[in-house]
């Protein structure tokens, strides 16, 4: 159990109350579409951009608390925590830390309130995890800046109103804020993915970028960047565990209402042994997330490297363990079409793609543990 504060103990009781009453009827019924109803409302009741500064309609919390909602409410309905997840945790969380006012005060309140998103695009056909690969520049011309490339596998783009793009300046790797509505973008084409979610792929031709929406460039302005990364690493681990959690709470009910042989099967050993090796797991990854939150809200920094690639690689390989076992108790029943462990089953894999794959957070814990070794006990 996590030692939360009376206020951190609010939020979390206000939202398990709040996905109970208002979002568990719809939960599992999305088909790949954003839970706006779910959104507005969280919008209205204070719990959308808990993370953000007030001044731009959000919380003023810290990103520890923004965990805390997504585990909240994924409990009952992932959906709405991966909306949760992407706008507190991804590209408005990068808006917010490098942006200039101009940009945050034209994108962040819309967010805030619901009405609009902001999606994220890295990945393009020739470059996913070798950032440094990207064809994706931003030229200076005439005094301008001016940007043209593509990028494939973002997600939202059919809601949201502008993407941070993740681009190659003169000199180096930079990210800056692109209106999608701009006619220099042309939208290529949407593929829908395991979990039924649409990513998309587009072009950008000749789009003249203000300097106003540039949010890094130069060497360790990206560098910033890169390491403003381990909180969307912890994020995406924050939302596999609420994944691991609903299908656990799915299973134990099934489990205790199943019977076979003159028994519910959650008396059978096997199944005991079961529910408790997913449980451990479970909270297992719930240490090793939290703890490395915790530690950077508390000397006020952002998370460690090796700790946001040990949370992000054990969180991504548990909830698929953690799935697989819980549609495992429910036999044929879980194997159906729109049964809710069936869509948890597609929804856990792609964790560990995103936000790094399992194999970049190898490297990363490798790379540091041959450098500075063992991490010590202080």
């Amino acid at each position: 159990m996590l030692a939360l504060s009376d206020e951190q103990q609010m939020v979390v009781s206000s939202l398990e109350q709040l996905a109970e009453q208002e979002f568990a009827d719809k939960a599992f019924t999305w088909e790949g579409e954003p839970p706006m109803e779910n959104v507005e409302l969280l919008a209205e009741q204070g719990f959308l951009g808990i993370n953000i500064a007030e001044e731009y309609g959000g919380g003023g919390m810290s990103e520890f608390e923004a965990m805390l909602t997504i585990e909240a409410v994924g409990r009952v309905c992932p959906d709405t925590a991966e909306y949760l997840y992407n706008q507190q945790m991804v590209a408005p969380r990068a808006i917010e830390m490098f942006g200039s006012e101009a940009v945050k005060e034209r994108y962040l309140p819309g967010v805030t309130a619901g009405e609009t998103s902001v999606a994220v695009a890295i990945s393009e056909p020739e470059a996913g995890s070798d950032v440094g690969s990207m064809s994706t520049t931003v030229e200076e011309r005439d005094g301008e800046l001016v940007l043209n490339g593509e990028k494939i596998w973002v997600s939202h783009v059919e809601q949201a109103d502008a993407a941070v793009v993740w681009a190659k300046f003169p000199e180096g790797l930079g990210s800056l804020v692109l209106d999608l509505d701009d006619d220099g973008v042309e939208i290529a084409q949407h593929y829908t993915n395991m979990a039924d979610h649409v990513q998309t792929q587009f072009y950008m031709e000749d789009i003249v970028v203000p300097e106003e929406n540039v949010l890094t460039r130069g060497k360790e302005g990206f560098k910033d960047q890169l390491k403003a990364l381990n909180w969307e690493r912890l994020g995406s681990a924050t939302l596999s565990n609420a994944i691991a959690g609903c299908a656990i709470d799915h299973a134990l009910e099934y489990a205790q209402q199943r019977e076979q042989f003159g028994q519910p099967i959650g008396d059978f050993q096997g199944i005991e042994w079961k529910l408790a090796d997913m449980v451990k797991q479970l909270e297992g990854s719930r240490a090793l997330t939290y703890r490395a939150a915790v530690n950077a809200h508390e000397q006020g920094r952002i998370p460690d490297r090796l700790d946001a690639s040990i949370a992000k690689l054990t969180s991504g390989e548990m909830v698929e363990d953690v799935v697989s076992e819980a549609l495992q108790i429910h036999g044929a029943n879980g194997y159906q079409r729109e049964h809710p462990l069936e869509y948890l089953y597609r929804v856990a894999r792609g964790r560990r793609l995103a936000a790094g794959t399992d194999e970049i957070q190898k490297n990363t814990i490798a790379s540091v543990l041959k450098s500075d070794g063992l991490p010590s006990l202080t």
